[in-house]
């Protein structure tokens, strides 16, 4: 849909009905306030950037920090409210909350690891995995997508790659389950499930380390951690495991979502997926490759950038932002912006120009991306493969998102589908 008009009122941001469709309000946001301070559900102040200018330069700013420590320290001699507690000391050595040079050394290390090659050589994994789901519920004529293909997917498939044994791999499912469902916060079954899983990761990369080198031992992404090496130096365990944890959380959460924001975008665009489908029967992949990437800009998982929060004074889309304020880019808006995005509202997927922030920009780009892309292109081509009358099993309007800051996602997405098709 076009901007919204210069009368409609102020929307009001992060109730129920926004979660279901906050489009519209970033249209009004982009229009009338593109960087506005105001108070999330936490008590937290923070800056929301809309435009995709402004969001893009923000993500790339070095003058804004991953670091919470900035806010913290600042919020706390200001007698601000800090930002939630999920952001725990023994799990603050990731990628996502660090600033150069610690950020720099670390990302160096973990892309060796993380390689295009790896990723490649995993993709007859996902179609296995992908199979095997679809195999369960095919001859049932329906189900539910999120928590029968999309949720234990990426989830089967991170596990595979960081080296987690296949007896293990349930719990995990289960340990991810109950983050997921409460969004990440600091209640006590998320903080248990974060606990099981840190105790876990150090466990099992305690026994790694004993056995590298050794005969037959493994050849997994935690393998790869441990033997990730700079001039000498090396991940500590430590490291090494809010590694492991941020690569299994991130690299699970964010595809759950692009296969059902992806899928249920499809289902509502018979137009747009009957000419994917139409191509994929003809053998040609490339429009499934594009439309994965529009899909993540048109509704992607990621709805609003990890937290950063500026070192110094600085001005963004024009407002004046004190240090130690935080500030969250809103990607969602930014990908819908008329003066990035020609007819930004319009699902199509031979979308060109299509450089979305779906992944983020500069040093913090997702690492994941490629493992992202394979797992969408999979899980997506072979649905629409295999179920080729796949459809909605409720109105739109009975589907519900997850409540959250971060991420954008569904609960639950019922489909059915009268033949099965191989």
């Amino acid at each position: 849909m076009p901007e919204q008009p210069r009368d409609v009122p102020e929307p009001t941001l992060f109730t129920w009905e926004f979660a279901a469709d906050p489009y519209p309000a970033y249209a009004w946001l982009r229009e009338h306030a593109p960087v506005r301070r105001t108070t999330l559900p936490s008590g937290v102040e923070a800056w929301l950037v809309t435009r995709y200018a402004d969001a893009r330069q923000a993500l790339a700013d070095p003058r804004l920090s991953k670091n919470p420590q900035t806010h913290s320290e600042s919020a706390h001699a200001r007698g601000k409210v800090g930002i939630p507690g999920e952001q725990r000391a023994d799990l603050m050595t990731h990628l996502l909350n660090i600033d150069p040079p610690d950020h720099t050394r670390l990302r160096r290390l973990v892309s060796k690891a993380f390689t295009p090659r790896r990723v490649a050589a995993f993709a007859p994994r996902v179609r296995e995995l992908t199979d095997q789901l679809i195999d369960a519920f095919e001859e049932r004529g329906e189900a539910d997508l999120i928590h029968e293909f999309a949720f234990p997917l990426p989830i089967y498939a991170i596990c595979d790659l960081l080296g987690v044994p296949r007896e293990d791999q349930d719990d995990f499912r289960d340990w991810a389950g109950s983050m997921i469902r409460h969004g990440g916060g600091p209640r006590g079954g998320v903080a248990r499930a974060v606990k099981r899983i840190r105790a876990y990761l150090a466990e099992l990369i305690h026994r790694k380390r004993e056995t590298l080198g050794a005969e037959g031992a493994d050849e997994d992404l935690i393998s790869g951690l441990i033997r990730a090496s700079d001039h000498g130096e090396h991940l500590t365990e430590n490291e090494a495991a809010a590694m492991a944890f941020i690569l299994l959380f991130a690299g699970f959460e964010t595809t759950v979502n692009l296969i059902g924001n992806g899928m249920y975008a499809l289902l509502r665009h018979p137009v747009q997926r009957a000419r994917l489908q139409r191509a994929l029967e003809e053998g040609d992949e490339r429009l499934l490759a594009a439309g994965v990437e529009e899909l993540l800009r048109y509704d992607g998982p990621v709805e609003i950038a990890t937290w950063r929060f500026a070192t110094e004074p600085l001005t963004i889309g024009g407002e004046r932002i004190a240090e130690g304020e935080p500030v969250l880019v809103v990607l969602a808006a930014a990908d819908r912006d008329p003066e990035r995005f020609r007819d930004p509202d319009v699902l199509d997927l031979t979308r060109t120009d299509n450089q979305h922030l779906g992944y983020g920009h500069g040093i913090h780009y997702c690492l994941g991306a490629p493992l992202a892309r394979l797992e969408a292109q999979t899980a997506i081509g072979t649905l629409l493969r295999r179920l080729p009358d796949i459809r909605l099993a409720v109105d739109s309007d009975d589907l519900r998102w997850r409540g959250g800051l971060i991420m954008r996602g569904l609960r639950t997405l019922p489909v059915t589908w009268s033949s099965p098709g191989h």
